[in-house]
């Protein structure tokens, strides 16, 4: 009778990949564009107020200072 060999199958020695941490590509942001400010200027005390950002509501808004309206500078 024949003797049966047995054969061993040898594996190669495979080296693990290793999942590299990717860090998202990020947008560079728009700078902010410039808002238009209105300043307004009292004529008696020489009070200067900037407004730079409008509440959005219909009524129109005045800025009093020293009994007087303030003025557009």
């Amino acid at each position: 009778m024949a003797t049966k060999k047995v054969v061993k199958k040898v594996k190669k020695a495979v080296k693990p990949v290793l999942k590299k941490k990717v860090n998202p590509v990020l947008k560079k942001k728009a700078k902010p564009v410039a808002k238009k400010i209105e300043r307004y200027a009292c004529g008696v005390c020489g009070l200067v107020v900037a407004v730079d950002q409008a509440c959005g509501c219909a009524h129109v808004h005045r800025l009093i200072c020293c009994a007087k309206v303030m003025k557009k500078k």
